[in-house]
């Protein structure tokens, strides 16, 4: 029967380090994804997931019993981040395709279409501010609970509700302005097009 992250970090915390390989490979990609969407940067984004885990072996006993594991993770990835930039000069690059991560293979027109979608969503997403776009990786692609947000934010779900309404309406007026259409076109994979815009 398989642990649940809560269970396996309490093991952990308690001094089954080994544990921590099944953490890993739990949420290494999910935390890739994250900072690969808050940076743009590939090698930055393999770093940081590398210094996460490197923090929660060391933080370890500051794991709690009531704590969810995903808020605690995320809380850690973001202070993570902040300290990779503070301490590095932040370089400036274009978010990666998702034609670029596919590599460039032939594909059917409607697919063509759909990776064009998703491309523009990416370059959308990586124009909004900071603290928005955290938001909407978070809520959206990580699929964190808004109470688990509010508690990594430290403030309360309706606000968050409110800031998530809000930054889904900022980031489908500037998909449509770089696609140049009125309304989006259907888009079948809902991670992608985001459910809302």
């Amino acid at each position: 029967m398989d642990q649940t992250d809560e269970a396996l970090m309490l093991r952990v915390r308690d001094g089954d380090v080994a544990k921590l390989g099944v953490l890993f490979e739990r949420h290494h990609a999910a935390l890739f994804q994250f900072f690969r969407r808050m940076t743009g940067n590939r090698p930055a984004a393999e770093d940081l997931v590398q210094d996460v885990f490197f923090r929660i072996l060391k933080y370890r006993r500051t794991f709690r019993d009531d704590s969810r594991f995903t808020a605690w993770m995320f809380h850690i990835a973001r202070n993570a981040r902040h300290d990779y930039f503070n301490k590095r000069p932040q370089t400036v690059s274009e978010p990666e395709t998702s034609l670029e991560r596919a590599g460039a293979s032939i594909v059917p027109h409607e697919q063509m279409e759909c990776e064009a979608d998703s491309a523009l969503l990416e370059q959308a997403l990586s124009e909004l501010r900071e603290d928005k776009r955290e938001l909407l990786v978070l809520a959206r692609y990580q699929e964190l609970k808004y109470s688990e947000i509010a508690e990594l934010l430290g403030v309360d779900i309706g606000t968050v509700k409110v800031r998530v309404h809000r930054a889904v309406k900022e980031l489908r007026d500037i998909f449509l302005r770089l696609s140049g259409r009125q309304e989006p076109c259907s888009v079948k994979n809902s991670a992608t097009s985001l459910r809302t815009i």
